[in-house]
């Protein structure tokens, strides 16, 4: 299993994510909050509070991180390439852009790999995830995604939107495995039903760089709870025999 030493290091692997699309105010500034609590690697927000991140979390170093083409993945690329260098305007520190999966089925690489570069060039050394929604593919179109992603300067490959996940860790460990294999320069972020503690760890155990929760607060409290908060008393030890 991934040897986690402490929650600070759990934290510091999870990107706590947060895209609810009727969430008040008042509630992102509880989950920035939350996030600034347990110093989580990045955030994972709507593009409309990447301006409250960027003021809340301005005193951390957690990364504010948003999404373009989101959930669906089918606007044109000079769309996705005014919205990315817009978010990176008010603050995000990484873009997560959603594959168009129609030009994918139609082995259309050469538009794909051209998108990914373009929105590369716009945000320079911010980082750039593509979302490839492995759910819906077959693993030889996983695997095209996946260079294309790599081809075109994408940071990262990320396997969900969260609407469609992998379910079970085996297909999780699929992906990745078509992933490294395919492009393997790439980083890999895996999302979608990663709720809990085991879940996250055979997760990072089967070779995902970083993972993405919704319950990212939940899984890294529990865990400390479990670690760092267990009280045990060691029994005093001699180290001569007593008669």
């Amino acid at each position: 299993m991934y040897n986690i030493k402490n929650s600070k290091e759990l934290a510091s692997l999870i990107n706590y994510t947060n895209l609810n699309n009727m969430i008040s105010e008042n509630e992102m500034k509880d989950f920035l909050e939350k996030a600034k609590e347990l110093n989580f690697n990045s955030v994972v927000i709507s593009p409309t509070y990447v301006p409250l991140a960027k003021e809340i979390l301005s005193d951390t170093n957690i990364k504010i991180g948003s999404v373009v083409g989101f959930p669906l993945g089918f606007e044109d690329t000079e769309s996705k390439v005014k919205a990315s260098e817009e978010l990176i305007k008010n603050g995000a520190d990484e873009i997560e852009v959603v594959m168009n999966l129609s030009h994918l089925k139609d082995e259309k690489y050469s538009l794909l790999e051209n998108e990914i570069g373009q929105i590369k060039k716009t945000i320079g050394d911010k980082v750039l995830k593509v979302i490839i929604e492995t759910k819906a593919l077959e693993d030889y179109e996983k695997a095209n995604a996946a260079k294309v992603a790599e081809k075109g300067g994408a940071d990262y490959v990320k396997n969900s939107t969260g609407f469609v996940a992998p379910n079970h860790i085996f297909e999780n460990v699929n992906d990745i495995n078509i992933i490294q294999k395919y492009a393997p320069k790439i980083k890999i972020e895996m999302y979608g039903g990663i709720n809990e503690y085991k879940f996250a760890n055979q997760v990072l155990t089967g070779g995902a760089d970083k993972i993405a929760s919704d319950q990212g607060y939940e899984i890294v409290k529990r865990y400390k709870e479990l670690r760092e908060n267990t009280q045990v008393k060691p029994k005093p030890i001699t180290l001569t025999k007593k008669d």
